[in-house]
């Protein structure tokens, strides 16, 4: 009988990447980043444990999408009264706060519960190409290109 192997807290490192979003569709890159996350590209990938790496994305204004979704897809929030709805298009939320925008992306491809509220706070996004994290030395991380 064969046994599962789940990784002890100190047998799991977790390295820095770094991914430049200039030019990068906007669903591929999320999908990239949320599996970076979640530590699914690492042989000792276990559910429910943290084996996941910490992703700093610079240059996120520059990131592209397909289509008129520019225009056609929107961002909402609600302030919980009466007519308070607010909706922002994807066009305004990349001029306004474009961090928010792969934040969103990642967010939705994250478990929706206390493992994922832990793991999407491995995520630095910068709307610009410098970041504060310098120091950790983070690695370029390999991203398909079409």
């Amino acid at each position: 009988m064969e046994k599962t192997y789940i990784p002890k807290a100190n047998e799991i490192e977790q390295e820095w990447y770094l991914v430049d979003a200039n030019g990068q569709n906007l669903g591929r890159l999320a999908s990239r980043i949320a599996t970076v996350l979640l530590g699914k590209h690492k042989p000792n990938f276990t559910p429910g444990m943290d084996t996941g790496d910490f992703v700093v994305v610079v240059n996120c204004e520059r990131v592209k999408v397909t289509g008129n979704k520019l225009n056609d897809k929107f961002y909402y929030r609600y302030s919980l009264y009466p007519s308070g709805l607010k909706e922002t298009s994807l066009r305004d939320q990349l001029k306004k706060h474009p961090d928010r925008v792969i934040t969103s992306a990642v967010w939705g491809m994250l478990p929706r519960n206390k493992f994922g509220r832990q793991i999407i706070k491995k995520l630095k996004v910068y709307a610009g190409p410098d970041h504060p994290h310098k120091a950790q030395q983070p690695k370029p991380l390999a991203m398909d290109k079409e």
